[in-house]
């Protein structure tokens, strides 16, 4: 509404929502289509499909503009937006007049690349992965049931609020030692380094939690930090991070031992619930007085019945008498029929021996007899018999063809009866054919 004042000095006088109102006119006309580029910054999504958001320069510059992108508009993303993604919005620009806000209201969004810090990011977690800090055999178990738990983060954050009402609900025996630290700002890594070393020197507790908030790729970006993730690496105590949303990722949570998707989360699986024990207890109670019993129930049966054999002894050994009869009987024909099975194998046996030798000896007989036969025909008395003669010279040797004789040479043949000597008086060698 404007009011005008009376006299020569009169001059308008806004009000708050004509002023804005007449601003949003002003930006509507003079911006009536923009296309604008940037980096993607605390994106959410509300219940209502609605999309909320900053836009901020990749380069770094201080500049930021709020974003809202509507139900209608967010239906047709062909992407999930995120943080640290690079985009070309395509909007107006308005005021949001409850607040008198500048924002942008996005009609079209797309894809123009990943954002400078997102770039850094996934760079930085390549480099990690590579030297083995993310790899799951490095992992620890976090302690089923600890006595404490420390606890770092901002004794400010909400983060510390929810884990110590998570813990009282569910475990109000486990002791909490908090480990204070800055979670976001320049100088959040290093206290953040020095709060881990602190815990892994003390060594008081059992378990690590690492619990921040959620926030933007920004407002968590001290738990992408090099020396954060190789200090939860180092550190000698197991450690649960939880940063964040569900959909936070960091670094510390890839290096972590175990990682929840928020503060109270972490606390949950840093200690089980003090009734669910004290219920597996009760199980555990009941079925090991189940099984004594059972047990007690048995051994009594057994005693009945050994008190029931104990009372009459004379039925016990009667019983053993009439074993040892039994032995004694078997002893005594079992001696017996041994030797009667041993003297017949012996008398086999014996059979078998003369039957062996006999044969053997008939068949050495029948070789000598061959042998006899063979030596015989060879003797060569029986040639000599045949009319034929065997000739020598002086020196014995046998004469076996007439190049060994000379005219005039002695000889000696040996005939069937006898001997006689002879002289040569003629060489005559048989034509070759």
């Amino acid at each position: 509404m404007i009011d005008a004042a009376s006299g020569a000095s009169a001059r308008l006088v806004w009000s708050v929502a004509a002023l804005v109102q007449a601003v949003a006119d002003a930006l509507a006309a003079r911006f009536p289509v923009c296309v604008v580029r940037g980096e993607l910054s605390a994106f959410t999504r509300a219940a209502s499909g609605h999309c909320y958001f900053s836009l901020k320069d990749a380069d770094g510059a201080a500049a930021l503009l709020r974003c809202a992108m509507f139900r209608r508009a967010a239906s047709l993303l062909d992407f999930a937006p995120a943080d640290g993604q690079l985009v070309e919005l395509r909007g107006r620009l308005a005021v949001y007049e409850p607040r008198g806000e500048l924002q942008f209201v996005v009609e079209g969004m797309q894809r123009a690349g990943v954002g400078a810090l997102f770039e850094q990011f996934l760079r930085l977690k390549a480099k990690l992965e590579a030297q083995g800090l993310f790899a799951p055999e490095r992992k620890r178990a976090i302690a089923a049931f600890p006595r404490r738990i420390g606890v770092v983060t901002s004794l400010a954050a909400a983060a510390l609020h929810d884990v110590l009402t998570a813990l009282a609900r569910r475990s109000p025996h486990v002791e909490v030692i908090v480990y204070p630290s800055p979670v976001q700002g320049a100088e959040a890594p290093a206290a953040l380094v020095q709060a881990l070393g602190l815990a892994s020197q003390r060594g008081e507790v059992d378990t690590l939690l690492l619990v921040r908030g959620g926030g933007s790729l920004e407002d968590l970006w001290a738990f992408n930090d090099e020396r954060v993730v190789r200090a939860i690496v180092e550190c000698a105590i197991p450690v649960v991070c939880g940063v964040g949303h569900e959909t936070d990722v960091t670094l510390a949570d890839l290096a972590a031992d175990l990682r929840a998707p928020t503060p109270t989360a972490a606390a949950e699986l840093a200690a089980p619930a003090t009734r669910n024990c004290v219920e597996a207890l009760a199980v555990l109670q009941r079925a090991a007085t189940q099984r004594a019993h059972a047990l007690l129930d048995t051994q009594a049966q057994r005693l009945d019945g050994l008190a029931l054999r104990l009372a009459r002894p004379a039925e016990g050994v009667q019983a053993r008498r009439q074993q040892l009869a039994l032995l004694g009987q078997r002893l005594a024909t079992s001696g017996t029929r041994l030797v009667e099975r041993r003297s017949l194998q012996l008398g086999q046996l014996g059979q078998r021996l003369v039957r062996a030798t006999h044969v053997d000896l008939r068949s050495r007989e029948q070789r000598l007899a061959a042998f006899e036969a063979r030596l015989e025909a060879l003797d060569p008395q029986h040639v000599l018999s045949r009319g034929f003669a065997w000739l020598t010279d002086e020196q014995g040797r046998v004469l076996q063809s007439v190049r060994q004789l000379a005219v005039g040479q002695p000889l000696r043949a040996t005939l069937a009866d006898g001997q006689a000597g002879l002289t040569v008086a003629e060489v005559e060698p048989t034509p070759r054919r």
